[in-house]
């Protein structure tokens, strides 16, 4: 029989959700993990996870961590991190979650800015990497190691730092001390930063009542239940992991599997079989080039089977959803037999993604049509999402009976949205943030005068649906005055397989061009093909290698103005990552950086040598 928790709207808080949690699913499992590439996983039951957080709880307590006092967490998606945070909320202080890969200095600025009281990170060399910045950390107190050989010698002035063994183990003279009253609704439970493309990055106060209002709609809309798995591996300090993947799974009762890393994604896939995924478009947009990468490899007939079948699957997707208007598809297909090979090619397109998947959430950016396309074709229930950190983040997803994917779908009940001045889409709702910790500036230039807050995306409204145009910044503006969205082009340039990363030029420049990023194993097997010299950077400037990039560019583009096409390229195979500091910890290309990185480059692209 299934037993659910009652419904997150009636918790009084994130701490009360979980208590209701575990009374209500002691047995059912909870949370799995692996540390290691060939260990086993282990397994945690709701009730084994209720009383993990209450040693954590205590140990908070023991180092003095009180109501409103901010917690740095500094670790990656695991267990450690859930009974961090959970014991924090039970005591109604502040979590304050950092991207693991993200650099020292910048999260010493953020443990810094938020004068956080108690880190809790996985080795000394993260605690020394970042002691090590400009940033004092003043308000430090305690500093918790996870994996700590030997004992640190207290210095004057410093934070203390201890192990997590040791830590929890003095928590223990606090197990039989009463409880600390429980926060509320208005309480902050997180400060979470935003990665912004550019400037420090601004710490989004949001309180446990944003959080149960998100999770609320996103059940009733979606229905996630205690049968669901989910595999976790976008980091916590993004809000779309964070409520959509960490609190939802509570919320429902379902079995959270953490991912070991990035790389053993796929493999972690066909071993946990997660029903819900909760991903950014880039691990989708991954697997649509792997698919691809083996399709072109195959023989004719195989390819031939293959776009027969997604185009059959997509014409019979755009029926079924009662799409006519947006999408092009082979209306004579619709209501015919399934090719003969579309069972099968579904089935290994389903075995990806380790079988179970019934739901497919993609957010955090938007997802280039060409992978939605065949994933959708193919059987995949790819449901499209739409966001920000300052509104928790859902403001609208789509359905599996309401999924077009030129849209984000439907704003969720608790969300009131509206076109405002240049398109902006603004909105406003229980989700909607407190506010920018110590900020009062820059929180009151996000809202609107009447109290809706910015978006700073433009948008429209398609038969109460949300389609996106573009961000309000960062439209291009050539020196004809013709206007693009640099993120519609891009997204459009991206399904070229050979290309891994993309950013479009062209704001007060003649004509818009664009720097590529290329995949290695498909720019080894192209310029084999051609007989380049694949190894050689200095290849990557030749007149001939450019051209027949830009080309394959161009023929993407050509559903676009003349004007929004590429005329210029160049060409790199330095990936743009979080270390070298082109990504935003939320894997956003930032722009700016970008164009410094490149300055001298792009001037030459408005040259005449790499001109079309």
């Amino acid at each position: 029989m299934s037993v659910t928790v009652s419904p997150p709207w009636q918790q009084a808080s994130l701490a009360h959700m979980l208590q209701a949690r575990v009374a209500a699913s002691p047995a059912l499992p909870a949370y799995r993990e692996s540390v290691g590439k060939d260990l086993p996983w282990k397994q945690l039951s709701w009730g084994e996870v209720g009383a993990a957080v209450m040693q954590y709880r205590c140990a908070l307590q023991r180092s003095g961590i009180v109501h409103a006092d901010r917690v740095g967490i500094w670790l990656p998606n695991s267990i450690y991190a859930m009974c961090m945070d959970q014991a924090a909320l039970q005591i109604g202080a502040i979590a304050v979650p950092v991207h693991s890969t993200d650099n020292p200095a910048s999260i010493a600025y953020i443990f810094d800015n938020a004068e956080i009281s108690l880190l809790v990170l996985s080795s000394l060399s993260q605690w020394e990497r970042v002691r090590g910045t400009e940033y004092a950390m003043a308000s430090l107190r305690t500093v918790v190691v996870i994996d700590l050989p030997e004992d640190v010698p207290a210095q004057p002035g410093e934070p203390r730092v201890l192990s997590l063994a040791q830590w929890l183990q003095e928590g223990e003279a606090l197990a039989d001390a009463p409880a600390p009253a429980l926060p509320q609704r208005e309480d902050v439970a997180a400060i979470v930063y935003t990665s912004g493309t550019t400037g420090k990055p601004k710490g989004v106060m949001l309180t446990h009542g944003n959080v149960l209002a998100d999770v609320t709609d996103f059940v009733d809309r979606l229905g996630p239940n205690e049968d669901d798995r989910f595999l976790s591996f976008l980091p916590l300090s993004h809000t779309f992991e964070r409520t959509c993947g960490y609190y939802l799974s509570i919320a429902c009762g379902a079995c959270t599997s953490y991912a070991r890393s990035a790389a053993l994604l796929m493999q972690d896939m066909q071993t946990e079989k997660p029903t819900i995924l909760v991903c950014v478009p880039r691990i989708y947009e991954r697997a649509h080039a792997k698919v691809l990468e083996k399709v072109l490899a195959g023989p004719e007939d195989e390819r031939e089977a293959f776009f027969r079948c997604v185009e059959w699957g997509w014409a019979n997707f755009c029926a079924r959803q009662g799409i006519t208007d947006l999408h092009k598809h082979d209306a004579s297909l619709i209501g015919t037999p399934a090719p003969a090979a579309y069972p099968a090619l579904s089935e290994q397109i389903a075995n990806l993604f380790g079988g179970c998947v019934r739901m497919a959430i993609t957010g955090g950016a938007a997802i280039p049509h060409s992978t939605a396309k065949v994933f959708l074709a193919l059987g995949v229930t790819l449901l499209q999402g739409y966001g920000m950190t300052e509104t928790t983040p859902v403001i609208s997803v789509v359905t599996p009976d309401s999924n077009d994917p030129a849209t984000v779908g439907e704003p969720l009940p608790c969300v009131q949205v509206r076109i405002g001045e240049q398109r902006e889409l603004q909105v406003r709702g229980p989700t909607v943030m407190k506010g920018y910790w110590k900020r009062p500036e820059d929180t009151a230039a996000a809202f609107t005068e009447d109290g809706w807050l910015r978006t700073g995306d433009q948008a429209e409204l398609v038969r109460g649906r949300i389609r996106l145009m573009g961000r309000l910044k960062e439209i291009i503006v050539t020196s004809t005055g013709e206007k693009l969205s640099p993120a519609d082009l891009e997204l459009a340039l991206l399904a070229d397989p050979l290309i891994d990363q993309i950013m479009v030029l062209g704001d007060h420049r003649p004509y818009v061009s664009a720097i590529a990023v290329l995949n290695a194993e498909n720019w080894a097997v192209l310029a084999a093909e051609q007989g380049w010299d694949g190894q050689s950077l200095e290849t990557l400037r030749q007149p001939a290698v450019v051209q027949t990039v830009l080309k394959r560019l161009q023929a993407l583009s050509a559903d676009f103005p003349s004007y929004a096409q590429p005329r210029a390229l160049l060409l790199s195979m330095e990936p743009w990552s979080v270390e070298n500091q082109l990504l935003t910890p939320t894997l956003k290309v930032k722009r700016k950086q970008v164009m410094e990185r490149y300055a001298e480059d792009i001037e030459g692209l408005y040259g005449k040598r790499r001109v079309a």
